[in-house]
């Protein structure tokens, strides 16, 4: 289906760009910006990164060489050594300057991040509001995650249990392009007041959004050599952070993931991932309907849908899919697209050419083998180069590649069900497991489907957000949306290791006191059971 062929759009508040902002990329990424920010960043090459806004080149950038990577773990690394001494306490300290600094200077970085991803403003702020939760809870609790924990040993009384936390040392992080802000440095902040030194590499297309952050954290009060970040292309600077890395910290593709953990399982260093995800909604009979519809909207488009978490598949109850669709849809026609850097837009743009390419097939193949368009599928060229209009289809079926492939953009599949196991099942039914969300008014109904769902988290009556922003709770990916989680506990002792330390007293581990090793045998045999029975762990 081709652009001009796309049915015309009807509603009260058609599809249609919003207002420019008064500010222009030019206004914001300033050549003194873009100085500071790069300062220290080692390339002895050039690159540049643009904006989908317009397709224009933001900023010229250095470009860092296989040499230039190892050169700057090794200055990460003499600084971890000094950094991992301090107390844990002021670590955390900076954290907390951090967080107030990224809300008071909000608005230099939503600059930023709109200007580099294309995204609605409001979308932009999605990314301030998860770093800041993710610095204060760290900032707040990095303390009790690491402070020493005793533990019942081996023979109550006589034996005396530690377990001590040491940071990694230099973890290497490389950072995708849709969240430059809340992928960088927002998983960056656990490794570092758990003492570790972080080498990032942030997609070229979206490094000044990390490199502010970068330079908050060091105004924050973190040691500028214990945060270096390197430039590149992906496929040429990825594989040598992987190599010089004491633990890997990957979000982006299934594909690129597998490519990662093999790197780092050569080397037997940990590695963290957070890969796809083809996630899915679920709308029972009992649903509010209006709410599901908004809720929808919100869970399918922020960020144009390039979002790992966000909704490309859509399960509706036979009995009120009809209804519901057409309140899906009206809210859909009336989004607004704009490129203004100002709020009042609905959806922004795709990052790129690729990205609208794959999106423009996953929507042609559909409706070329029947499925019913029933609005959007319209690239929108007079707001900007990747603009594409968000696009509900209806009827999808296998072996249509948006079924089961990654879309990545403003698109999502509607499908009917009979039963909750069907829709269950149906939902399940992808390699990935990434996020899910369930509409039902009945509270226990939501909680026993969120628990049948093969998903690291589930949102009930919601799609995203509160699973993601409830950071004290892991996050993560299930089957082959990834490896580890971020937030909570696992989110920061993953760039720690474990180290028990056992202090004996008073009597060995072995025969003593006279006994032979028949007599130690029968002993320890007899205080074996009684632990058990009183209840030692």
């Amino acid at each position: 289906m081709t652009d001009a062929q796309a049915p015309e759009l009807t509603g009260t508040n058609p599809l249609a760009p919003t207002p420019e902002g008064a500010r222009t990329a030019a206004d914001v990424v300033t050549p003194e910006l873009v100085a500071q920010l790069t300062k220290g960043v080692a390339g002895s090459g050039r690159t540049a990164n643009h904006t989908p806004f317009t397709g224009e080149k933001l900023a010229d950038l250095p470009e860092s060489t296989p040499e230039d990577v190892a050169g700057a773990f090794e200055r990460a690394r003499a600084a971890q050594a000094v950094w991992a001494q301090v107390p844990v306490r002021q670590r955390a300290a900076v954290l907390l300057r951090f967080h107030d600094l990224v809300l008071e200077r909000q608005a230099e970085v939503l600059d930023l991040i709109q200007l580099e991803t294309g995204k609605a403003r409001l979308h932009a702020h999605e990314e301030v509001q998860a770093v800041a939760v993710a610095a204060r809870h760290y900032g707040r609790k990095a303390p009790a995650y690491l402070r020493p924990k005793r533990h019942t040993g081996a023979v109550p009384t006589l034996t005396k249990v530690t377990e001590l936390r040491h940071p990694r040392g230099v973890v290497g992080q490389i950072a995708p392009w849709n969240y430059p802000l809340e992928l960088s440095v927002g998983d960056a902040l656990p490794a570092f007041v758990a003492g570790n030194a972080v080498v990032m590499k942030p997609d070229t297309e979206t490094c000044l959004t990390a490199l502010w952050a970068r330079d908050l954290l060091v105004e924050a009060g973190l040691p500028a050599e214990v945060f270096q970040v390197v430039l590149g292309d992906g496929p040429v600077v990825g594989p040598e952070v992987v190599k010089h890395a004491d633990y890997v910290s990957f979000t982006g593709s299934t594909r690129t993931g597998r490519e990662v953990a093999q790197g780092a399982a050569a080397r037997l260093v940990g590695v963290s991932l957070e890969l796809g995800g083809k996630n899915a909604m679920l709308v029972l009979e009992d649903a509010d309907i209006e709410k599901a519809a908004a809720g929808a909207v919100r869970a399918c488009f922020s960020s144009a849908g390039q979002l790992c978490i966000s909704i490309e598949r859509l399960y509706v109850h036979e009995s009120v899919a009809d209804a519901f669709l057409e309140r899906f849809a009206a809210r859909t026609r009336a989004m607004r697209l704009g490129t203004s850097l100002s709020y009042g837009a609905d959806m922004g743009s795709l990052v790129g050419e690729r990205q609208l390419e794959t999106v423009k097939a996953h929507v042609a193949d559909a409706v070329e083998r029947g499925a019913k368009l029933v609005t959007g599928g319209v690239a929108r060229p007079d707001i900007g180069p990747y603009f594409y209009e968000p696009t509900i289809l209806d009827g999808v079926v296998a072996p249509m590649t948006v079924c089961t492939e990654e879309t990545f953009g403003p698109v999502v599949s509607v499908y009917r069900f009979t039963t909750e196991d069907e829709a269950v099942e149906q939902a399940n039914s992808t390699p990935y497991g990434l996020n899910s969300s369930v509409w039902t008014k009945n509270a226990r109904r939501g909680h026993e489907v969120a628990a049948r769902m093969r998903t690291g988290t589930v949102n009930i009556n919601e799609g995203y957000a509160p699973a993601y922003g409830s950071a004290q709770s892991p996050m993560g990916g299930m089957k082959d949306s990834g490896l580890g989680r971020r937030h909570g506990s696992e989110g920061i002792l993953k760039y720690t290791e474990a180290q028990t330390v056992a202090h004996q007293r008073l009597l060995p581990m072995a025969p003593s006191l006279g006994m032979d090793d028949e007599k130690y045998a029968a002993f320890m045999s007899r205080s074996l059971r009684l632990m058990k029975a009183f209840r030692f762990r």
